[in-house]
């Protein structure tokens, strides 16, 4: 299994590259990245059932309205389609070829980012992702898992409800046919609620929290404001070497402060998270992926990344060295299409005649 650690930084590689470009030919390459990963996640993965809409519906939904949105909001571009009448107010002006597809691109970006974060939640258990949280910040990590697993279990309810309701003969024709299904899933919602609020007041939860020392709050308050001034010291008066100083510093005593404030907080680990070679090969490919559209490497050409459609629409350049970099968003997928490969290469092995191995599901393929 994946350290979560190791997903967190794949999803950040995706971020970063998603919002560095908007050329449709790396965007397409991250989608197709993400259904790899998605696909081969989800067979180790519980299955929460289909949800109201589905991520591919949910992205042409994203896409055509980011695209008619942009086009009617943005009226600059030299390919005219048509033209509103200045009167209505906000939408009246030009409509452009070029805001078109300019929304269309924005709807593919932002449809990756949900499917990223799709696939994270799917990879990773609350429980994994609470581990990574600062012990300083224990009551936050409990409200964050509880705040994680709402989305699951919302969607085992609704699953629940709208099977209960199919047997009584309920179909979906129109927006009065919802009542039945949404009714039931805010109840159940509340119910939920109340239920884990009176679990973690009789355990006493946060009850014998100690407030954190005014030391604490003030170095923290120092560090983020080092990293702010370090931040404008960068962008905006062009000290480069001292504002990455006063970065370092600010981020290494937000760092020291959470670390010593978090000792004071006992933990007990039953089952620690090994890190293994697979998590250094989702991180070194997740850093391979991101590194040239987040840092300007001298003598490469970066060009094809900053797509524009404005002020003419052409076609996007593609460059050989992004597009391979991109596959080491693949490394999640590894595992999962090493263990088909090898059962492949077991069942063509498989001697004429023989009839075949039965596996029982969960069956480590390596023992066979």
């Amino acid at each position: 299994m994946t350290h979560a650690l190791a997903w967190v930084v794949w999803v950040a590689a995706i971020l970063i590259i998603l919002s560095t470009t908007r050329n449709p030919w790396y965007l397409g390459a991250v989608l197709a990245c993400l259904v790899v990963v998605r696909s081969a996640s989800r067979a180790g993965a519980d299955s929460v059932g289909p949800g109201p809409i589905s991520l591919g519906r949910f992205g042409l939904l994203v896409v055509s309205f980011s695209a008619v949105f942009n086009a009617l909001t943005v009226h600059f571009g030299d390919t005219r389609l048509f033209a509103l009448p200045e009167a209505i107010p906000f939408f009246g002006g030009l409509v452009t070829l070029e805001a078109l597809v300019y929304g269309a691109l924005n709807g593919l970006a932002l449809t990756g980012l949900v499917a990223a974060f799709v696939v994270f939640n799917q990879a990773v258990s609350p429980r994994e992702l609470v581990r990574l949280v600062p012990r300083a910040f224990y009551p936050i990590a409990i409200i964050t898992s509880i705040a994680l697993t709402f989305v699951p279990v919302t969607l085992r309810h609704y699953q629940a409800i709208r099977e209960a309701q199919a047997v009584r003969g309920h179909h979906l024709r129109g927006l009065r046919d919802w009542l039945p299904l949404l009714m039931p899933l805010l109840i159940g919602g509340l119910e939920r609620a109340f239920q884990l609020a009176e679990a973690m007041t009789a355990r006493g939860f946060a009850g014998s929290q100690t407030e954190s020392p005014a030391r604490f709050k003030l170095l923290i308050l120092g560090g983020l404001l080092l990293v702010l001034a370090g931040w404008l010291l960068r962008l905006v008066w062009g000290l480069a070497i001292t504002g990455l100083l006063m970065l370092a510093l600010g981020l290494g005593l937000v760092i020291v402060t959470l670390w010593l404030e978090g000792r004071r907080v006992p933990r007990t680990r039953y089952r620690p998270q090994a890190w293994q070679g697979q998590d250094w090969a989702v991180v070194g490919g997740a850093v391979m992926a991101a590194w040239l559209f987040a840092v300007p490497w001298p003598g490469l050409d970066r060009s094809s990344i900053f797509y524009y459609p404005y002020p003419r629409l052409s076609w996007p350049g593609y460059d050989w060295l992004p597009g391979l970099l991109l596959l080491g968003l693949l490394s999640p997928a590894l595992p999962a299409l090493r263990k088909l490969g090898l059962a492949a290469s077991r069942s063509l092995a498989r001697p004429e005649g023989e009839p075949p191995r039965t596996v029982e599901a969960g069956t480590d393929y390596d023992s066979l």
